[in-house]
């Protein structure tokens, strides 16, 4: 087909110019001719219906209320995200300015408290002007018609019907108009014009007057002043071609001509409207960001979003609920605490830094025991496509269901809720465990009655050291000792433990149940840092669980109050199996594997770290608040594991619970508690120490100059293992002890192992006998040394 020459189109835009010409001089006859029939007394029957059809209220009509952008607030009222199909903040009249309201009728509808739904003078108006001009360049709508025509587009659910209220039509524009003449019955002119101003497109994806004043001037449309309006007022004929920000001098040009009619309508004076065109239009833009991405705590806030586009709660289908979200003007009053949200994203950026030369990325929960409430939740991520660096769409904070991610292993955190276990079945603190070096996992059952383990499997504990002798539940748990954890859960029953992480609110982060195996202890499920945190605050409440919870309340455009999740908070285990839970583990960062990582306050907690350093996590709490946190590899853990980590300049070397993830903690709690009160925990009930606190380092004996049966007796009464050694070249008479390692004073776990070594001696004579009695006149003649460095979790 050959090309179209400027001529052919030249006469098809003339003939099309020509058409809607004669089809409004068509339509304005038929318009006012249905309006004059109720007035002809001699005309027919059927014009009289005609009449009464028209001027009926049309079914179906309904004034649903515009959509509007959704806010989430934080919990000191501060906005978070903004979400929306269309960007509109609905006002009251009295909340535009006069000013405003002059500009828009004068350019729009200068007759609109005169007139009916038609203008009949306007129209007519209209209609010679674009027959003098030869094309269209007035329309004869008003105020109430165009109202109607953003109503109607508005409520169109499908293409079909997108394009019916655009479609330029006899039919259309006869439909609008019965539609405008029930609206004149109905509401006040005042209401009609409200509507009108708060649902008017004004372009740069601006609905409404409120949001047109905020994204071209930042400001309220009650602050407008005459230029601004006169700006805002000259848009709404044609928001594309008029947008100031891209079209800047044709916005000039219209701004003027609404000045210059209020002028003619006397509504303003010559002087004012020269003023006011005498410089270019000035703009302060406002961007109003959609959605979670530019939030700043956007996996908080992308959390709050998958609430309600997955929760049943806020509609019957997902459709329905993201319409909710992106159209009803929701007010999402959440629980998020500005100081705990910044102090935790500083915390985790500064450990794991989002775009860290080795690909790892952290997560934290910090949730406020008693209530439920998630006061912080962050990434060291932005929240974007996983092919940027530095971003990803996982919320590793939280379950699949509010975040895609599948959760990580928790290591030894979960070694919690073993020790919960066995003080719930009233173990005290001074029962002690062998804790072999390695444990083959036999005798274990799960809640069904049914055996689980392979004996062909060898449990072993993270450093050789830590086996071969005896801990209590206090120091078995300081030192984080598998083998010990893995015959404790055998003591107390699998079932029992997995039964007390489920009270906790413990399940799979792909939503399933625990797996009941063996390592259960060890933390073999896949879990993510929210339920951690949530289940270690129950500690901090003294057994009472929460929910973890991000909504207090949700306020529909309406003034509606909508139902939302509830923490549904239950008392699950007794306050003294919880006191005594946390007079363990805050030795776990006085005298344990986080030793020296306390924040200045009463706090405990429990390092975690998973097979091969695959990740590494620590959870922990105070009174007021908890937390827990991840530190992994998103590519893989056993793949990139934290065996020997390098990272922007620094080597960690094998990264354990308390390397990367306690110090994040710390940090976070440091920040998110500055100036608050501190709270004590309570002391745990008088039964838990019946076999001592389970503090149980204490003195080697000095059995040196003992006859070796004494000494053996003597050590063996003090709570060690002997070995006898070597015999060594000493004054000391041969049979009695001459050496002894580790040093007499020093202080050590009992079932330490203790080696004394006999002296080969000299003639029995040459000393006297009395020179070496069987007991030392002071068994602790030292000073306690410094406390065993803290074995690796």
């Amino acid at each position: 087909m050959p090309p179209r020459s400027f001529d052919s189109d030249r006469r098809a835009t003339a003939a099309q110019a020509v058409r809607g010409l004669v089809g409004m001089g068509a339509l304005a006859g038929v318009l006012v001719a249905l309006l004059a029939l109720p007035l002809v007394g001699t005309a027919g029957v059927s014009a009289r219906d005609g009449a009464d059809w028209f001027q009926r209220e049309p079914a179906g009509l309904s004034l649903t209320p515009s959509p509007q952008r959704s806010r989430i607030l934080a919990a000191d009222g501060s906005t978070i995200a903004t979400f929306y199909y269309q960007n509109r903040v609905e006002v009251r009249l009295d909340q535009v300015a006069p000013i405003a309201r002059k500009a828009v009728l004068a350019i729009e509808d200068s007759r609109f408290y005169e007139h009916g739904a038609l203008d009949t003078r306007g129209t007519l108006r209209a209609l010679v002007s674009n027959l003098n001009s030869g094309e269209v360049t007035q329309g004869g709508s008003g105020i109430t018609q165009q109202y109607v025509k953003n109503l109607l587009l508005e409520q169109a659910d499908t293409e079909a019907e997108q394009r019916r209220a655009l479609e330029v039509t006899p039919a259309r524009k006869i439909n609008e108009l019965r539609y405008a003449v029930a609206l004149e019955k109905r509401l006040s002119k005042d209401e009609i014009l409200r509507r009108y101003l708060n649902i008017a497109y004004f372009g740069d994806g601006a609905y409404g007057i409120e949001a047109a004043a905020r994204r071209y001037f930042s400001k309220s449309a009650e602050d407008l002043d005459l230029a601004e309006a006169a700006t805002l007022a000259g848009v709404v004929r044609n928001p594309n071609a008029y947008n100031p920000r891209l079209h800047p001098g044709t916005a000039r040009k219209r701004r003027d001509l609404v000045l210059n009619r209020m002028v003619e309508l006397g509504w303003i004076e010559q002087e004012q409207a020269r003023r006011a065109a005498a410089d270019p239009i000035e703009l302060d833009i406002t961007e109003t960001p959609n959605g979670c991405t530019e939030s700043r705590a956007p996996f908080f806030c992308d959390y709050v979003q998958r609430e309600i586009l997955t929760n049943p709660v806020f509609g019957r289908t997902a459709k329905e609920r993201e319409r909710l979200l992106k159209q009803g003007g929701l007010t999402i009053r959440t629980t998020l605490d500005p100081q705990t949200q910044r102090a935790a994203q500083r915390a985790v950026d500064r450990h794991v830094p989002p775009k860290n030369s080795a690909g790892k990325a952290a997560a934290e929960v910090l949730i406020e025991p008693g209530t439920g409430k998630i006061k912080g939740m962050v990434v060291d991520r932005k929240l974007g496509p996983n092919s940027e660096r530095g971003k990803t769409w996982i919320n590793f904070a939280a379950d699949a269901s509010h975040g895609s991610s599948i959760g990580m292993q928790a290591g030894s955190t979960f070694k919690a809720f073993t020790l919960a276990a066995a003080l719930e079945e009233g173990m005290p603190f001074g029962t002690r465990l062998m804790a072999p070096h390695r444990f083959t996992p036999t005798g274990y059952e799960n809640c069904d009655g049914e055996s689980v383990g392979d004996p062909s499997v060898g449990l072993r504990n993270s450093a050789e050291s830590e086996g071969g002798r005896s801990f209590s539940l206090v120091t078995g748990t300081h030192h984080s000792v598998n083998t010990f954890f893995l015959a404790l859960q055998r003591e107390v029953g699998l079932c029992d433990t997995v039964e007390m992480a489920e009270r906790l609110g413990m399940k799979r982060a792909d939503g399933k149940p625990l797996e009941q195996v063996p390592s259960f202890t060890l933390g073999a499920n896949t879990v993510s840092p929210l339920r951690l945190a949530a289940a270690y605050a129950a500690f901090a409440a003294r057994g009472e669980y929460c929910k973890p919870i991000a909504i207090t309340s949700i306020t529909h455009s309406s003034g509606r109050k909508l139902k939302v999740p509830s923490a549904d908070c239950k008392q699950v285990m007794d306050e003294g199996v919880a006191d005594a839970v946390n007079y363990v583990l805050q030795g776990v960062l006085t005298r344990g594997t986080a030793r020296g990582l306390g924040i200045g306050r009463p706090a405990a907690g429990k390092t975690g770290t998973v097979d091969d350093y695959s990740a590494a996590w620590f959870a922990g709490y105070t009174p007021e608040l908890a937390a827990a946190v991840w530190v992994g590899d998103p590519r893989g853990g056993y793949k990139y594991p934290m065996s020997s980590l390098c990272m922007d300049g620094r080597c960690y070397g094998p990264v354990f619970g308390a390397t990367i993830p306690a110090p994040i903690w710390h940090d976070s709690m440091i920040g998110a508690l500055s100036g608050r009160a501190a709270s004590a925990f309570h002391r745990p009930p008088s039964r838990y120490f019946s076999r001592g606190s389970g503090e149980d380092r204490i003195r080697v004996p000095d059995v040196r100059g003992m006859r070796l049966s004494a000494a053996i007796a003597r050590l063996r009464a003090a709570g060690f293992t002997v070995d006898v050694g070597d015999e060594v070249d000493s004054t000391v008479p041969e049979g009695r002890v001459a050496e002894i390692e580790p040093g007499p004073g020093t202080a050590h776990e009992p079932g330490t192992t203790v080696t004394i070594r006999p002296s080969s001696g000299r003639p029995e004579e040459d000393v006297p006998e009395d020179a070496f009695p069987d007991e030392p006149r002071d068994p602790f003649p030292f000073p306690d040394g410094p406390e065993d460095p803290p074995i690796p979790d």
